[in-house]
């Protein structure tokens, strides 16, 4: 049974918080984390964020560009956040923020980012639709909107690389 459009959900309903311990399998030869395991927190934290929006199974359909931006070390605690921020019919576009975190010393870096799209299925595995987005507290707005300008800015630059890398001018 199709969920009705006029129902809604909250950016906060969609918050997920998942920690892991970069263990050994999951690291490469310099003791840092494998990027496919980054990836793989990422598209897991997103599609649980996706579900508890949609109440709905839900499928990866893309993933944005990625930038591993520092090095998560064997033994770090990497903390994987994920929330819903943007909807269309059947679709729900999820920001993924990824820290490393060090308790010993006292540090905390983000290590990655990346825009997640995810679709809601029904119980024939046909795309579905979901409830609207609402965000109710001036917190839920803010990170919707910080989520949406991060998104169009790294679009903008993604198109500038691109048009630099095909016409060799810069």
């Amino acid at each position: 049974m199709p969920q009705q459009r006029g129902h809604e959900t909250t950016l906060r309903e969609s918050f997920t918080e998942m920690s892991e311990i970069l263990m050994p399998n999951s690291t490469n030869n310099l003791g840092r984390a494998l990027g496919g395991a980054v990836l793989h927190w990422m598209d897991i934290c997103g599609a649980i964020a996706a579900r508890r929006f949609s109440r709905r199974q839900v499928v990866t359909a893309s993933m944005d560009h990625v930038d591993f931006i520092a090095p998560i070390e064997l033994g770090d605690i990497v903390t994987v956040t994920a929330y819903v921020f943007d909807t269309g019919r059947t679709s729900m576009d999820v920001k993924v923020d990824v820290l490393a975190e060090r308790p010993s010393q006292g540090e905390r870096a983000e290590t990655a980012s990346s825009f997640f799209s995810f679709v809601a299925l029904d119980a024939g595995e046909r795309p579905t639709e979901i409830p609207a987005l609402r965000c109710p507290t001036d917190e839920q707005r803010g990170l919707r909107d910080d989520a949406l300008a991060a998104r169009r800015q790294r679009r903008r630059e993604l198109a500038v690389e691109g048009a630099v890398e095909q016409t060799g001018f810069q």
